[in-house]
């Protein structure tokens, strides 16, 4: 298995996107930018919001590392400006999201907010970014694309099924959930910028 994909880039790449689009945090918002349709164009919205997420992924994860390089901008920088940018959502994840944003009649909120900035925000972006100047062979390249579709396939669900797993859960469910995902984002954001820091030090920046 090890020889077809990375296991534990797999599993640091799953976590840390899940913990960063948080798609039980998504159930309330879709829920809410969603009232009103019908269950065929709630789910018509999920897939939609989903598809226009990866795509904003996937163009970076492509065209990130020539943007980078074209603006001589180095790897620990990028690693110390996506750990700030982390630090930033995880204390949104651990105080509570701001204003919440509302739909307007002439936007599709399926792609804007919810398909970017809201899954495909900043934080996602720079995170796959780190991931894909990890990718060496292979079982690396296999990890970081399963590990995107995973996370995009949990964020489908989640609002797919926003009514039954909002039931299940609860608002004081989903809260917990959250909170929990902010503190562990805001360690793996301290984690990037001690990595940042570290290379600077060592003269690789």
């Amino acid at each position: 298995m090890s020889s077809v994909v990375d296991a534990t880039l797999l599993a640091e790449v799953f976590i840390t996107l899940f913990v960063i689009m948080d798609p039980p945090g998504t159930v309330p918002i879709f829920l809410a930018l969603t009232s009103g349709t019908s269950p065929a164009a709630r789910r018509r919205a999920a897939w939609q919001a989903v598809s226009v997420s990866f795509a904003v992924i996937v163009l970076f994860a492509l065209f990130g590392r020539q943007l980078l390089g074209y603006l001589h901008i180095s790897l620990a920088a990028l690693q110390g400006a996506g750990g700030l940018l982390l630090l930033l959502v995880a204390l949104e994840l651990l105080t509570g999201r701001g204003d919440e944003p509302s739909a307007a009649a002439e936007v599709n909120v399926a792609m804007v907010p919810l398909g970017t900035p809201l899954l495909a925000g900043p934080g996602a972006i720079v995170a796959t970014m780190v991931f894909v100047e990890q990718v060496d062979a292979s079982p690396a390249l296999v990890a970081v694309v399963t590990g995107v579709l995973g996370v995009h396939l949990a964020l489908w669900l989640s609002m797919r099924y926003s009514v039954v797993v909002l039931r299940l859960l609860g608002d004081s469910g989903v809260t917990l959930v959250t909170r929990i995902s902010g503190l562990l984002l805001s360690a793996i954001a301290v984690q990037l910028i001690a990595d940042s820091v570290r290379a600077f030090v060592a003269g690789e920046g």
